[in-house]
């Protein structure tokens, strides 16, 4: 087991990983330190209980809108269509232009949470 001293909004903390797993922590509490910054520079000083929160809200809503955009591909549905009653296959090809339109419906949503956040 490796011990790694990871830093969240000046924060230090000092985890506990599997070897090898180092890198991949660093990177995930950037993404977290990241999303705070963000939200602190768009809606102000709210106290870091709040904001950690704020930020843990946004990441798990892009993790659902993925998993459901990768649910969605993985049935054959266009993204943003919802689930029909039966699944049904797509045509061939058409995984590369479905992938397209989920990174995009991806997008527009980061961005609406953003327009959100900033109006708070």
């Amino acid at each position: 087991m490796a011990q790694i001293s990871l830093t969240v909004h000046g924060r230090s903390y000092q985890v506990t990983c599997d070897d090898g797993q180092e890198s991949h922590l660093l990177q995930l509490a950037e993404h977290i330190d990241g999303k705070m910054a963000e939200l602190e520079g768009s809606i102000g000083q709210v106290g870091e209980q709040r904001l950690l929160f704020m930020a843990c809200l946004l990441i798990a809503d892009e993790l659902y809108d993925a998993q459901r955009q990768v649910d969605g591909l993985k049935a054959g549905r266009p993204a943003g269509q919802r689930a029909p009653a039966a699944a049904a296959g797509g045509p061939p090809g058409a995984s590369e232009e479905q992938a397209s339109r989920a990174l995009d419906a991806c997008a527009q949503r980061i961005e609406a949470i953003a327009a959100r956040l900033q109006g708070a």
